[in-house]
This record gives structure tokens, C-alpha cells and sequence, in this order.
């Protein structure tokens, strides 16, 4: 099946809400403007459920099929921005400073409702679609909230599926793998503390930049020297912040990053690796080291069947050899990661072509990718859910 003449017919109508979305960026939890018009058009299309505040902001839309009854299906968009000033100049651009939609998620809601759209119109399946649109994907968890609240069970939802644009890949193009997809997260924050004194005398201190700028070399031998050079994981400290005068030695210290990992008995190494080696500059420096480790979203997990129906979807609107089916896991995290510890379910890249790099203030969701994305929701949701 190639791309649906009915989603080329609906591009510019899409490309139009997408745009819309796009000026008028939220953050988190706080898309009260971009869940209301979802549900707006949701319920313009004729959804037979229309369910607001799940997940404290998330929608869900039900569309029950013509050939009878059968299972549920869920499809996933995610809907916040990200705290970036964009610098695209687009006539569209942000019309909020300091917030944008600079990882496509204006995109993935738009596309969703598209499908929504002509899966409302058609109702060529047994069974139901519910599509999913989700606050807070940014860090907050979003997904693992609506989850919490009950939602595969309360709309009976079997399999769940999730599709995110990957810059970088050629438009009309789509890329899996089974098993691990995206990386588990984690955030850490150490406070060195020492003891202060004149930049002149640093003999009478405890220097906390010294023992802060040791740590940073010393936890990059987590990846280095403590894990199997066959796995993944990446820690990176991102933060730095000690001191405000040329000619004082501080009393403390910070540093913050981020770990990544494929496998979570390695995040877990990680952690106490970290912890180890903090705790060993501390006593050889008579300094106090304080560790805050949290671990955020767990491994994007595709399950293989799931992953190799994906794949055959996509292959059908693409072409087979427009469908990378192997491609290396990418060490970003993903909140959709919770619903498919829920329920069977894959996760699927679809290409943005040559445009900025996502999170980037001069990255925008090309629209050409519309047609194809709609065709795969459909295409999948139709398969799936076939009488």
C-alpha cells in the first residue's frame, strides 16, 4: 500500500493544525491550549469517546470500527514543547519566547489527529483505536502518569504503538529494531563540600574545584574501565558550578549529568560506580561528597513480534527497502517507554529528512513527512485490528 490519496489529500489541512500548535508552544504538564484543541477536533470528527485529564492533561480519543467487535489498539502522540527560543524565522515560528516545539511533538499530535480523522470517516476495522495524546513526555513522565491512572485497562487498550520523527533519515523512510530501542535515563547532582579560604593559601583549604574537576575525569571511567566494553552507557556531566570571586577558594562545589544505558543491571552499575568513586575522593581528600541519583524513564523495550508487525506496516506504505528494521538503539530516553512495560507494543522512527537535529532552536518538523505518517497510523490500526 503506498501513501493513502486521502492523507495527501489532508496534508495541507494537517500542515495547517500542526503550524497552529507550533506558534502556541506548552511545556510539561501545562498543554491545556494544545489538549483542547485536540479534543476539539477529536470530538469535530466524531470520536464515540472523547476522554480529557488523563495524566492530568493528557487526551484520549475512541473510534469504534464498522465490522464488528475485537480488540483495542492504541496509537501514541506526545504533545509538549521544550524550553528553547527559536531561531527558525519561520512565519509560524513561536509566538512564546523562550519555548518551542524543537522535537517535532507539534508533528506526532498533528499527524495522530489526521488519522484520527480518517479512521473516523472510514471505520474499516473490527475492534477500536484509541489514540492517545500525551502531556509531559519532556522529562515529565507524562506517559508513566497516564498509565498509573488506569489508562490501558479503562479503554481495554491490547497493544500500544509510538512513532517519533528522526532527522536525519530520508522523508518516506522508517527505521526499528526489536528489543531495546532508546535508552533508560537517570540524573544525578554531586555537592562536594570542602572547606574555603583566601585563593592565595589554598593550603589551608579543602578545594572543592580540584576535588569536583578530579570526579569529573574519574566517572568517565564507568564506561571506560567498569562496564563490558559490548554494552552500552553514557555518563556525561553537563553542569559545573562552583565559586564567585577570582580570589576565593569556595566552600563547595556541583557538578550534574545524565547516564544512559540499554539495560538496566548496568544503570544499577553505573549508580554504585559512581557512588564508589565519590565516596573514595572524599576520604582522600578529607572532603564531604554528596550523591542525589534519580533515575528517570526506563529502556524503550520494542517486543520482537510487535516490532516485526511495525516494521511489515511500514514496509506496505514505504516499500520494503524504505525500512531499516535493524537500526542501532539511540541513547535518547523516551517516556513511551512506560506504556510499552504496560502493554505489547513497538516504537518506530520515521524520517524528517536533511533538517536540524532535534532540541535544536533551529529544528522544525518538516510537513512532507505528513502523508506517510498518517498512512502508517492507519495502515497499522487497520492490520491490527482486521476482521
Amino acid at each position: 500500500m503506498p501513501i493513502l490519496n486521502r492523507a495527501a489529500e489532508l496534508q495541507e489541512e494537517i500542515a495547517g493544525w500542526r503550524r497552529h500548535i507550533h506558534q502556541r508552544p506548552e511545556l510539561n504538564f501545562d498543554v491545556f491550549e494544545t489538549a483542547a484543541f485536540v479534543t476539539e477536533k477529536l470530538k469535530e470528527f466524531g470520536c464515540d469517546e472523547v476522554v480529557t485529564g488523563i495524566g492530568k492533561t493528557g487526551v484520549v480519543g475512541v473510534i469504534r470500527g464498522a465490522k464488528g467487535n475485537g480488540s483495542t489498539v492504541g496509537l501514541r502522540a506526545d504533545m509538549d514543547a521544550l524550553p528553547i527560543t527559536e531561531i527558525t524565522g519561520k512565519p509560524y515560528a513561536s509566538q512564546t519566547q523562550g519555548k518551542m516545539h524543537a522535537c517535532g511533538h507539534d508533528g506526532h499530535t498533528a499527524m495522530l489527529l489526521g488519522a484520527a480523522k480518517y479512521l473516523a470517516e472510514t471505520r474499516n476495522f473490527a475492534g477500536s483505536v484509541a489514540v492517545i495524546f500525551q502531556p509531559a513526555e519532556e522529562g515529565g513522565g507524562g506517559g508513566n502518569e497516564m498509565v498509573k491512572e488506569g489508562m490501558m485497562d479503562r479503554f481495554g487498550i491490547a497493544r500500544v504503538f509510538g512513532m517519533h520523527n528522526m532527522p536525519g533519515l530520508p522523508v518516506g523512510q522508517f527505521a526499528i529494531r526489536p528489543g531495546p530501542i532508546m535508552a533508560a535515563t537517570a540524573e544525578f547532582t554531586i555537592t562536594v563540600k570542602g572547606r574555603g579560604g583566601h585563593a592565595a593559601m589554598p593550603h589551608g583549604t579543602i578545594d572543592p574545584v580540584v576535588i569536583a574537576s578530579q570526579l569529573v575525569g574519574a566517572l568517565q571511567t564507568i564506561a571506560s574501565r567498569s562496564t563490558d566494553p559490548v554494552e552500552s552507557v553514557v555518563v556525561s556531566v553537563t553542569k559545573f558550578h562552583a565559586g564567585d570571586a577570582y580570589n576565593v577558594i569556595p566552600e563547595t562545589a556541583e557538578i550534574a549529568g545524565t547516564i544512559r544505558s540499554l539495560k538496566t543491571e548496568v544503570a544499577r552499575k553505573a549508580e554504585e560506580r559512581m557512588r564508589q568513586i565519590s565516596a573514595g575522593l572524599a576520604a582522600a581528600h578529607g572532603a564531604v561528597i554528596e550523591v542525589d541519583y534519580e533515575a528517570n524513564y526506563p529502556v524503550t523495550f520494542n517486543h520482537p513480534e510487535e516490532a516485526v508487525f511495525s516494521g511489515d506496516v511500514a514496509a506496505k506504505v514505504a516499500g520494503d527497502a524504505k525500512v531499516l528494521r535493524a537500526i542501532p538503539p539511540v541513547m535518547g530516553g523516551e517516556d513511551f517507554s512506560y506504556m510499552l512495560e504496560a502493554r505489547p507494543g513497538a516504537f518506530i522512527f520515521i524520517g524528517n529528512g536533511d533538517s536540524a537535529g532535534l532540541h535544536h532552536p533551529a529544528y522544525d518538523f518538516n510537513d512532507e513527512v505528513i502523508p506517510h505518517g498518517v498512512s502508517y497510523w492507519v495502515k497499522l490500526a487497520e492490520t491490527a485490528l482486521a476482521a
